[in-house]
This record gives structure tokens, C-alpha cells and sequence, in this order.
């Protein structure tokens, strides 16, 4: 099975508030998530034409911002997947029946403020600082700020958990408008014509000369 195969059986199951495919997410992007006001449950999809090589980065970029997080693989990737996945990681089977859970996904507890609040604009950190009372922040560039929410015990991580998924939420409509406005130019393109490549001509072969046979010498 493929990507867009394994998404259309994921979806139906996301149930309640919305869902977000391709999300930049640290150095690398998740394939889906579903943002609720509860909770962000990130998804990694591997289909059979997939590797597992870049497991160990996004595992860790996940784990740093998402509530849950839930890999969702064919039969062939189970087996090695396992050994490299917390026991927190929930694990998802597609294959042509449907998803089957090989393990449900538990509670992250290793979310970082600073990682998470990445997911917005600088501006919307900003602003939600500002709210708090937190003054001195609108000059600071994103470096700084996400140093303060490094180091800063003043901001409670559910509080800025909560505005990221509001947020992310509300730029929804406008993330989708654009996608389908960029959709719409694409289609609209003409189709390059392929370029014409003038086919070589084969150079004749040359004719070897003719060996002429000795004549025997009469003994």
C-alpha cells in the first residue's frame, strides 16, 4: 500500500475538531495531525515503497511538541519499526482490510515549550506573552524567545499547549485556500511539451576489407 492509500483509511478515524497534513514540525514534517481542543495527535505514515531511516529524527521531533504520537505502517515495516519506538508510540497496521492497532498510543510526557511553540509565526508567540502580562518580548527576535521559553517557569506548558492548538485551528481555512489556490495554478499551467531530442544517427559500420586467401603452393 501506499501514502495517499493508507491517509484515506486514517482520516475517518479523526474524529472531532480537525486535521492538518504536512505540518512543518522541527526539522522535518508530520504527515497528518489532528488537533482537538484537547489534544495534538501527530501521524507518520509508511507505506510499502517507505524506509525507516529517518525514524530516529522524526521520533524526535514529534515527541517534542505532540500530546500523542502514532505510526502508521504496512505488515512489511512492523517487525523493525518496534525495536525503535518508545513504548508511549502508538503503532497502526494498514493493509487492504483497513487499520488494524497493533498498540494504542499513550500519553507524551517529554513536550517541550520551546519545540512547540516553533509550530506558530513569531508574532503569534509574541502575542501570547504579551497576554500574560510578560513585557520586554515584542523586541526580541525568535532566537530570544524561544531561549526565555527554555529556561522561563512562568508560563504554564498546558496554557501555551492550548493557544498553539487554537491557533493552528483558526489558520486552518486560510492553510487550505492557498493550498487550493496553488492546486488551481498548477492545473491552469499549459503542459510543457516535451523537448525535442533529434534522434543520432548511427554512423554506417564500416565494411572490413576482404582477406584475400593464400593460394597453396603445389608441393
Amino acid at each position: 500500500m501506499n501514502d495517499p492509500e493508507i491517509r484515506a483509511l486514517l482520516y475517518p478515524l479523526l474524529q472531532g475538531g480537525v486535521h492538518i497534513d504536512e505540518l512543518p514540525t522541527g526539522t522535518t514534517r508530520a504527515d497528518v495531525v489532528h488537533i482537538t481542543p484537547a489534544f495534538m495527535h501527530g501521524y507518520e505514515v509508511k507505506g510499502d515503497g517507505d524506509t525507516l531511516q529517518r525514524v530516529t529524527n522524526q521520533l524526535r521531533c514529534y515527541g517534542e511538541v505532540y500530546d500523542l504520537v502514532t505510526f502508521v505502517v504496512t505488515e512489511k515495516h512492523v517487525a523493525k519499526l518496534l525495536p525503535l519506538l518508545p513504548a508511549w508510540v502508538g503503532v497502526l497496521v494498514a493493509s487492504a482490510e483497513g487499520l488494524r492497532e497493533h498498540r494504542p498510543a499513550g500519553y507524551n510526557a517529554t513536550v517541550e515549550p520551546a519545540a512547540l511553540a516553533s509550530l506558530l509565526l513569531l508574532d503569534e508567540v509574541k502575542q501570547f506573552l504579551l497576554a500574560r502580562g510578560l513585557t520586554g518580548v515584542s523586541t526580541l527576535r525568535r532566537r530570544e524567545v524561544l531561549h526565555f521559553l527554555r529556561h522561563t517557569h512562568t508560563v504554564p506548558l498546558s496554557h501555551l499547549a492550548q493557544f498553539v492548538r487554537d491557533q493552528l485551528t483558526l489558520r486552518l481555512p486560510a492553510r487550505l485556500l492557498h493550498r487550493a489556490e496553488r492546486k488551481a495554478e498548477r492545473m491552469a499551467r499549459p503542459a510543457r511539451p516535451k523537448p525535442h531530442r533529434p534522434r543520432k544517427r548511427k554512423a554506417p559500420k564500416k565494411k572490413k576489407p576482404a582477406r584475400v586467401k593464400a593460394k597453396k603452393k603445389p608441393v
